[in-house]
């Protein structure tokens, strides 16, 4: 059963993803690249915010980050901790618990960036506010915009997999949009049986 609407939708707001920003090109590990330009979009609505972004990671020891959003300005504390298998792996330090975070969220109406455990019973995911086949329809879009790349949505239900991924990591997404399939198609016969059921009546 959905929650009920008394909570933020954290993905209604802003995200800040310390892995995606790298790979995107925004900051650099072990680097200052200087000021990059930031967009967040929603698939519907096209761009919900944009502005700028750098980060100075060039102190094996500590970093910082700071975000530009029109009037909007934050400071944030990187934070580097060593790999098993050597290297670092760097976290943001959320301002409000200082805990690490490799995400950050700022939700509607919110003045800052902090960590999900910051926002505690305020907000909660988007899921949560969903049912079983809506859960399992968005499942289905996130496997599909993970994999679909430079390729036609369109015309792939499951797209091929691609070159830079891993057969492990594709068959574990190939698994996943199945039982999401299931729980679709198991909600198609629930609802094929309730409305025989009335018409029966």
């Amino acid at each position: 059963m959905p929650r009920p609407r008394h909570r933020v939708c954290l993905q209604s707001g802003l995200k800040l993803d310390l892995n995606r920003l790298a790979r995107k090109g925004c900051i650099r590990f072990g680097a200052n690249i200087g000021i990059r330009a930031i967009m967040w979009t929603d698939s519907y609505w096209g761009e919900i915010a944009s502005g700028l972004i750098t980060a100075d990671m060039t102190n094996p020891n500590i970093g910082w980050l700071e975000i530009s959003i029109g009037g909007f300005r934050q400071r944030i504390t990187l934070i580097p901790r060593p790999r098993h298998f050597g290297g670092h792996q760097w976290f943001f330090r959320c301002p409000e618990t200082n805990r690490l975070a490799t995400v950050l969220w700022k939700p509607p109406g919110a003045t800052r960036f902090c960590s999900r455990q910051a926002w505690g019973k305020q907000v909660a995911y988007r899921s949560q506010f969903l049912n079983r086949d809506n859960r399992a329809h968005a499942g289905k879009e996130r496997i599909k915009e993970r994999l679909i790349g430079d390729l036609n949505p369109d015309e792939w239900e499951f797209p091929p997999k691609p070159k830079w991924m891993r057969s492990k990591t594709y068959n574990k997404y190939e698994e996943r949009f199945d039982r999401y399939e299931e729980i679709l198609d198991d909600g198609c016969d629930e609802l094929l049986q309730s409305l025989a059921g009335l018409k029966m009546l």
